[in-house]
């Protein structure tokens, strides 16, 4: 499988996807991926691949962006402080999102990069409960830095849907997995969503069949956010009743609302190189490949200019904390 870096690009309130056109969007994001991102990004006539003139990932050709919401630290006095991000393991960069690609393990089945225009989104931002959510979107709450023991693959074991209710002493890591079918037809639906589904039978990373509506075999795209929590393992900034204090940019206490939205990007047959040749972590002979000296170059200025860092007072957007 690919598994590579993609390091901060912006902090920003806009999202292309769900709010195209809207400065501001309802809530902030975490971008990454080429600097081409901007409030309006219509399928198919938009190409990152032609437009963007750096990437913040470790594969050079890959232009596409990649973002989520961000996790602020709410103190017991009310105010907000954004958590950083760490870099996974073995890896380089800036903060930002660890970004996967995986082909089925059997080694056999055909998989289709995504084609031109493709775009697609996972979660809900206004979901409070468990109920109603979408597959593989979870959170792991890591003892140590050193993620010993692991713990197995995402979404199984003690990993939570909802924020973990207490103190990691290694971290948060949010895991966000996408739909392997497709239509074969388009790429974008009203929702984002209609376009692509899960299996129809299977778990994580199977080669469980596709439904007869979506025949098309896409590579399983993962996103790895690691949140790094233990800057705030002071007790006395926390809860008196011990609850835990994190919330998402959207105002989402309890972790349901996480989401990841994707516009692909890779310059034309890239990807679908990648796949054939089975590619593996964050190099490849078949495709190029930058140091995190390049990439972590790539930035671009807020659209919607709003203070994100520090100890705020309220949420960028003023969003409203909510637990239900």
């Amino acid at each position: 499988m690919m598994r590579f870096q993609c390091s901060q690009l912006v902090y920003d309130r806009i999202d292309p996807l769900v709010q195209p056109g809207q400065t501001p969007s309802a809530h902030m994001h975490q971008i990454v991926g080429g600097n081409s991102f901007n409030v309006t990004m219509k399928p198919v006539d938009y190409d990152p691949s032609t437009v963007s003139t750096c990437t913040t990932c470790d594969y050079s050709e890959d232009f596409s962006n990649y973002w989520t919401a961000n996790l602020y630290f709410k103190a017991k006095n009310g105010t907000f402080k954004r958590v950083p991000q760490m870099v996974n393991l073995g890896l380089n960069g800036r903060e930002g999102v660890t970004v996967y690609y995986i082909p089925p393990y059997d080694g056999k089945t055909k998989v289709t990069a995504f084609p031109k225009g493709f775009r697609m989104l996972v979660g809900d931002a206004g979901l409070r409960t468990g109920q109603g959510q979408q597959k593989q979107l979870c959170h792991r709450c890591f003892s140590n830095k050193k993620q010993d023991p692991f713990g197995g693959a995402p979404c199984t074991g003690d990993d939570t849907f909802d924020l973990p209710k207490k103190q990691c002493g290694g971290g948060i890591r949010t895991t966000i997995t996408f739909p392997t079918c497709w239509d074969g037809k388009n790429v974008d639906s009203p929702s984002h969503k209609e376009h692509v589904a899960y299996p129809s039978s299977g778990s994580f990373e199977s080669t469980g069949p596709c439904p007869a509506t979506h025949p098309v075999r896409l590579p399983q795209l993962m996103y790895e956010v690691m949140w790094d929590t233990t800057v705030f393992s002071d007790k006395s900034l926390w809860p008196d009743d011990g609850s835990q204090p994190f919330v998402y940019s959207m105002g989402d206490g309890t972790g349901y609302g996480q989401h990841g939205d994707y516009v692909f990007g890779w310059k034309d047959g890239v990807l679908q190189k990648a796949l054939d040749a089975r590619c593996s972590g964050n190099a490849c002979k078949t495709l190029k490949t930058q140091a995190s000296t390049v990439s972590t170059q790539c930035t671009k200025a807020q659209a919607v200019k709003e203070p994100y860092d520090g100890w705020l007072t309220e949420l960028p957007g003023g969003n409203m904390v909510t637990y239900a």
